[in-house]
């Protein structure tokens, strides 16, 4: 081990005014990474969690009591690049003419309506999003606080020469010279920007955190109930896996101590891979939405020996968009990853429609389609009937794959869906305005392209 590469970065870190809760978490992880602290997770170290309390069997609570103390923290940092853009995500339409951010504003404000609460919001920005989502904030002025700024800004650490360990220099364009640290940060971001002693000076004991492209992620008083009732410190929401998620992590419980875990497909051993992909073995898949108490996460980061999250070690080229570049290393966590650091942590299994991640087009062409519907009081639902039932939707990324080029060959938007099961679609495909799909429906496209014609329905005709 080298104290060269540590001190290196807490130079780098205090000249970018990096609070010192991030440094701190920064210098634990490249310490554990430079040390080979072991960051993968056997099968053979785990087994199932076992049967889970269903939010369908909460008890029903006086919402107004239940969430008078609950605060709603959405990750806002991200950028649409996976899908070719340089913007905020949560900027983007998602549908009925509305963003993410103004869909999660309007949940927001009618919660607070309808029940008479404060529920301040509160965004975990980057340095690539504060502003532009700042902006579109100034259009709402009746969902900021005055006690309170509507944001606080992610960390930022360096990217390391994965030859030395040290920060990598990179003169032509220094902001490739950091990366974020993962959404594990959310919790030392908090802390570190004070935004966690100002929630609980303002009297809020409970925050729910998730993602801003889920738009099903929204508060329900049972579960604040049901923190409270049971006084759980961590409190994860959960689904039943299915083969949709084969690839993503899941819970499970450590056999030496009982502890329940968050295992990702980065933290499992090659020979492990089968293994992780059983969903029905491993049964319950985080949703990355998280229920936690403010004064055990206070407690935890400032006596009880912080949250030592396992890192994820991505390997990457300095400059992502030039593969010759020098190569580097990101050091990331997990923000589910943090339920092994409370013993008392529990999971929650909650129905699908509260698990509406857009990570792809595919994603987001579903959710704009009619398979969903925006109801009262901005709720994101499937159309009824497809509760569970939702069609898959698989598009060529060579002409899908960029947001544009998936908007400009569905230039009256997605075809219907309610009928479908499943929507393949390979090469260059243009749909025509009001195409239905019905059924599992391939369609493949010669070598110059085709385009679907207005009014066609492809598929079984109904029974």
């Amino acid at each position: 081990m080298t104290t060269d590469a540590v001190a290196a970065a807490i130079r780098k870190m205090k000249a970018a005014d990096q609070n010192q809760a991030a440094i701190n978490q920064f210098v634990s992880a490249l310490t554990r990474v430079q040390e080979g602290v072991a960051t993968m997770i056997a099968s053979s170290e785990l087994e199932p969690a076992p049967d889970v309390p269903k939010l369908e069997d909460l008890p029903d609570v006086d919402p107004v009591a239940a969430l008078e103390h609950v605060a709603v923290i959405k990750l806002n940092g991200g950028l649409a690049t996976s899908m070719g853009l340089q913007q905020p995500k949560s900027l983007l339409e998602a549908r009925d003419d509305r963003s993410f951010l103004e869909i999660i504003i309007g949940q927001t404000l009618a919660l607070r309506e309808r029940y008479g609460l404060g529920l301040p919001l509160l965004l975990m920005n980057s340095e690539s999003t504060h502003w532009a989502t700042l902006a579109l904030i100034s259009d709402y002025p009746e969902i900021t606080s005055p006690d309170m700024a509507p944001d606080f800004l992610q960390s930022m650490v360096p990217k390391l020469d994965a030859q030395t360990m040290m920060p990598v220099r990179w003169p032509r364009a220094p902001g490739l010279e950091w990366c974020p640290p993962g959404h594990g940060d959310v919790y030392t971001a908090l802390y570190g920007t004070g935004r966690l002693d100002a929630l609980l000076t303002q009297g809020f004991r409970y925050a729910m955190i998730s993602n801003s492209d889920n738009l099903g992620a929204t508060v329900d008083h049972r579960i604040a109930a049901h923190m409270a009732r049971e006084q759980i410190p961590f409190l994860m929401e959960v689904v039943v896996g299915t083969r949709a998620d084969r690839k993503g992590g899941h819970i499970a419980q450590r056999l030496s101590d009982g502890q329940l875990v968050l295992r990702e497909l980065a933290q499992t051993p090659m020979e492990d891979s089968d293994s992780f992909r059983d969903y029905k073995h491993w049964r319950y898949y985080n949703t990355n939405s998280l229920w936690i108490d403010l004064e055990a996460l206070r407690e935890r980061l400032t006596t009880g020996g912080g949250l030592e999250l396992p890192v994820i070690t991505n390997k990457k080229t300095v400059d992502p968009r030039n593969p010759d570049s020098t190569p580097v290393l990101q050091l990331e966590s997990a923000m589910g990853a943090a339920i092994a650091s409370f013993p008392e942590a529990q999971v929650l299994e909650v129905p699908r429609t509260r698990f509406v991640p857009v990570k792809t087009n595919d994603d987001l062409m579903l959710l704009r389609s009619d398979a969903y519907m925006l109801g009262d009081e901005y709720r994101v639902q499937p159309y009824p009937g497809l509760e569970g039932n939702l069609p898959l939707v698989s598009l060529d990324k060579q002409f899908f794959g960029l947001l544009d080029d998936c908007e400009q060959r569905m230039p009256y938007g997605p075809p219907s869906l309610r009928q479908a099961d499943r929507l393949v679609v390979t090469g260059d495909v243009t749909f025509g305005a009001r195409v239905v799909i019905r059924g599992e429906v391939e369609i493949e496209a010669p070598p110059e392209g085709m385009t679907i014609p207005d009014d066609t329905v492809l598929g079984p005709d109904p029974a």
